[in-house]
């Protein structure tokens, strides 16, 4: 007598907090909480992007979804489209793509947002109407509230809640301060 064998594979899905952005060995991680619907997280996006580029080699950056559902609705499949983008290696640029259109997030278009950033996947648009993403992007809301994170913009430099305004300027000197501390302790 034949048996089959009828166990569904498991779906590997490259998760949000596992995409960095900058090498490995950087003195300074910068985690952000975000949401693509909103102004402040679009200008904080900047920030980031000047960060990067001021200190580059010395910052290793990581995006995590925390879509404000009651004032965004479009950000919780905006974000669930950030990781199917995600899967195909194309997260950086399906952000920026966000960010850049955060006024037009509905479903239709983040399927045409990731054709223009070269997601190839056919079922694209049936896994994000099936919320295929969503439990993926809900671990990261989960965990940013254990982090005690009520609103966003809000990042965490080398694991400690920023508390000062989300500028160029003040989060420069956040990073020099964490910079002359690496310093000093290797010193």
């Amino acid at each position: 007598m034949a048996t089959t064998n009828n166990k569904a594979k498991a779906i590997e899905i490259i998760e949000p907090k596992s995409i960095w952005v900058g090498p490995a060995q950087a003195p300074v991680n910068i985690v952000w909480f975000g949401d693509y619907e909103s102004e402040e997280c679009a200008k904080a996006n900047t920030v980031i992007e000047k960060l990067m580029a001021q200190f580059e080699g010395q910052i290793r950056f990581n995006f995590r979804h925390f879509p404000l559902t009651q004032v965004h609705q479009y950000a919780q499949k905006a974000a669930e489209a950030s990781v199917a983008a995600a899967q195909e290696g194309k997260f950086a640029e399906m952000h920026q793509m966000l960010f850049n259109h955060r006024r037009r997030l509905g479903s239709i278009s983040l399927k045409g947002y990731a054709k223009e950033v070269g997601v190839t996947d056919k079922n694209f648009l049936t896994k994000l109407v099936d919320s295929f993403y969503g439990w993926t992007v809900r671990a990261d809301l989960l965990e940013g509230l254990n982090l005690g994170i009520r609103s966003v913009p809000a990042v965490l430099i080398n694991d400690k809640l920023y508390s000062g305004r989300i500028t160029f300027p003040e989060l420069s000197k956040a990073v020099e301060a964490e910079l002359a501390a690496r310093r000093r302790k290797r010193a």
